[in-house]
């Protein structure tokens, strides 16, 4: 079977078969995958756990001292 990405499959406005419900829902999947994938390699998203470890750092209680 061949194989056709990126392709955006022609479905009427009223869906009368599971066949089309399935491949609306398959294209819908797939561009939301999109969407976070554009997200995932974002550089403000990728500094995300940098940023928490500072904060770890910043607002952890001082050592106690010794007598």
């Amino acid at each position: 079977m061949r194989r056709h990405s990126n392709v955006n499959w022609i479905l009427s406005e009223n869906v009368q078969t599971w066949d089309q419900v399935n491949a609306a829902i398959l294209m819908d999947i797939r561009e939301e995958l999109r969407n976070l994938n554009t997200l995932l390699r974002c550089p403000n998203f990728i500094r995300i756990p940098n940023k928490l470890d500072k904060i770890v750092v910043n607002t952890q209680k001082p050592k106690r001292k010794r007598k």
